[in-house]
């Protein structure tokens, strides 16, 4: 019961839309055109199109098998979550073959191969992007991918990179080496950024924020300002100007990115002379941000 505790019955509800949306892109737009991506979705389409195995017992076996190896190698909250996301997702891809895929490929909504994949990988990107903002997880390579950092000093990033691309180039040679399935090929490459564009956006994109240092003569009143109307903390901190050599003070705002204009119009308003710099943040957790998970 202790690992139940560990999520939220609203993560549970976002892991399921998750996955959802994960498996409408991939069965409904990328497995129709017979189009290959990373992952191990990508392995069993490889072995769907060379044998006719179906994708979910792919899904299901492979995923048996990695958590059997991994289960004395990683934690058991991780364990817990993997099992969850498996279990989810083999179930959704039983019944998006047995009815997506048909309808999709007998009532395509895109004519055109490309589109298919774009929209396939911003469904299936922004589906993993939801599993990962909850601290899920769909197994697969991921399994692999954690086993590997464990014992050499490799960031997960680039193994997934790695066996991704691996996988996508490896089904040229598997499958029938024709011009079409090298088209294929390709689209499988374009597909790869476009889905960890939408799980970087989806997991990055609403937490981004920024951090401005602030010099000016006036801090104080820029300070009471911020907080007034802005509505922001701030913290002001003392600096010497070295070239100078006289005493400065420096005021830090962190701040989400939409506020930024209204900051740098406020500073400008009290002090056109005074000299601030912006850098972007991934992630401000706390009082005003978001929760630590």
């Amino acid at each position: 019961m202790k690992y139940l505790k560990s999520f939220y019955i609203k993560d549970y509800f976002v892991i399921l839309f998750g996955l959802i949306l994960f498996t409408v892109g991939y069965t409904g737009f990328i497995l129709p055109n017979k189009i290959v991506t990373g992952g191990l979705s990508g392995i069993a389409t490889i072995i769907k199109y060379a044998t006719g195995f179906e994708v979910w017992k792919t899904n299901l076996i492979v995923n048996a098998v990695l958590l059997l190896l991994a289960f004395r190698m990683i934690s058991k909250q991780l364990t817990f979550r993997t099992i969850i996301g498996v279990g989810i997702l083999t179930i959704l891809f039983r019944y998006g073959e047995v009815y997506l895929q048909p309808y999709f490929t007998e009532n395509p909504p895109l004519s055109d191969a490309l589109l298919s994949v774009i929209m396939g990988g911003l469904l299936a990107g922004v589906g993993l992007g939801l599993v990962y903002s909850v601290n899920g997880s769909a197994g697969g390579t991921d399994i692999l991918g954690f086993l590997v950092t464990k014992y050499f000093r490799i960031s997960l990033a680039r193994i997934m990179l790695i066996l991704d691309v691996l996988i996508v180039v490896s089904s040229y040679f598997i499958l029938d080496s024709t011009a079409e399935t090298l088209e294929k090929t390709v689209l499988g490459l374009i597909l790869l950024p476009l889905m960890w564009h939408m799980v970087d956006m989806v997991l990055n994109g609403a937490r981004q924020s920024v951090q401005i240092f602030i010099f000016s003569k006036q801090y104080d009143e820029i300070a009471t300002h911020i907080n007034t109307e802005i509505k922001r903390g701030c913290t002001v901190v003392d600096g010497t100007g070295w070239y100078s050599q006289t005493p400065q003070k420096v005021v830090i705002v962190i701040a989400r990115r939409t506020e930024a204009t209204s900051i740098f119009r406020l500073v400008d308003r009290i002090d056109p002379q005074a000299f601030v710099t912006k850098t972007n943040v991934m992630g401000v957790y706390g009082n005003g941000f978001d929760k630590i998970r």
